[in-house]
């Protein structure tokens, strides 16, 4: 059991910029959440003295990244969204635990819920969310801590998220960014005309998913109850993955396949079998890309904001489990490789105007999105 102790508001400590700011199409078709995220720390520690470190260093970090301590707000012209840069500041939550830290195991249990707050968007208006929500929570001994965090999606992608929180951590050790460091959050830079024209690439992102074959609608898939499960695997099992998936490898002379393509591949091929899917049925696998070095010019060093477009590789069921991983790894490489900047350029202009609102989901391995590599 959880139990919340106290709850502070922690503004930067500092006068900051105020006004708003522009949010990216990017941005504007990030799903409206807040992006949990747990980190764990096995240190014997005095509970006040860690709560005081971390609102001290909190309140530091938001000088550097100011947007976080801001709020957003919806325009009512054309229902985009902006940043206000208003220093209303991130919420700071202090709670306990009953249980120990190896009672949790490995933070797969839907206990391990109650370590991340939550942000209640049905009941609170958009502009009066906070964009950072952290809990601390203390295990039982006080062996060990938990500082669980939740971000708005809306503010940032995991790439950020993660310069954000090192940046946090290196101030809360007593260090001092330097110059290098510093976070870009002009998002301007990725603020494209759009043409009058339709989009000039066969976007499969903007097309409904395939039915089942011999189906005219959706209702029966939609019946079925969806659950979600995490499985981890060992670098010793990523690396057969890597090592079966180049072994069947059918471009000869080309670089071998990643981290992420090997299992990527492993993983369509077991949903499709999974399904029991007719050979003929075409079948997608989507996935997120970040597109910091895609662009022309890159995106600034340490650009603070949601920098990923989606991208499909497609296939039929059939073709997919009747050839080697590397044929599936093979058609997710070709599906990178036409990330071309036009391409992104496209769809980023045209993903506004076509969707109100996209699901985003995010591949984490430890402290980082999966690289395509």
């Amino acid at each position: 059991m959880v139990t919340i102790k106290a709850s502070y508001t922690v503004v930067p400590n500092q006068p900051t910029p105020e006004g708003f700011q522009w949010l990216s199409d990017p941005d504007q078709v990030a799903r409206q959440s807040h992006t949990p995220t747990i980190y764990v720390y096995h240190a014997k520690h005095n509970h006040n003295a860690l709560i005081e470190r971390i609102r001290n260093s909190l309140s530091k970090i938001l000088c550097y990244y100011y947007p976080v301590a801001g709020r957003l707000r919806k325009l009512e012209e054309d229902g985009r969204l902006e940043l206000n840069c208003n220093a209303k500041g991130a919420v700071l939550i202090e709670a306990e635990s009953t249980k120990t830290v190896h009672d949790y195991g490995d933070f797969m249990d839907e206990s391990a819920k109650d370590l991340v707050p939550t942000v209640h968007y049905t009941n609170t208006p958009i502009e009066e969310l906070p964009l950072l929500v952290v809990q601390v929570t203390s295990f039982l001994g006080d062996e060990a801590f938990s500082i669980g965090v939740a971000i708005s999606h809306t503010l940032t992608d995991g790439v950020a998220a993660i310069q954000f929180i090192n940046s946090w951590a290196k101030l809360a050790r007593g260090d001092t960014l330097e110059p290098h460091e510093m976070p870009f959050l002009d998002r301007t830079v990725l603020k494209f005309t759009a043409p009058p024209s339709p989009p000039r690439f066969d976007h499969q992102e903007f097309k409904s998913l395939p039915l089942i074959l011999g189906r005219s609608d959706t209702t029966l898939e939609k019946s079925k109850r969806v659950g979600a499960m995490s499985l981890k695997l060992t670098a010793e099992q990523v690396g057969k993955l890597k090592n079966k998936a180049n072994a069947d490898k059918s471009t000869e002379g080309s670089r071998p396949y990643s981290r992420f393509e090997a299992i990527g591949a492993h993983v369509w091929r077991c949903a499709s079998k999974a399904r029991r899917l007719d050979e003929n049925q075409p079948t997608l696998l989507r996935f997120n890309a970040d597109i910091r070095n895609r662009v022309i010019p890159p995106l600034p060093r340490n650009y603070f904001g949601n920098a990923l477009v989606l991208k499909t590789a497609s296939s039929r069921a059939g073709e997919i489990l009747s050839t080697s991983l590397g044929h599936a790894a093979q058609k997710i490489r070709e599906a990178v490789e036409e990330l071309t900047y036009e391409y992104i350029k496209s769809q980023i202009i045209f993903f506004f105007f076509s969707l109100t609102s996209l699901e985003v989901k995010t591949i984490w391995i430890k402290q980082g999105l999966c690289p395509l590599e």
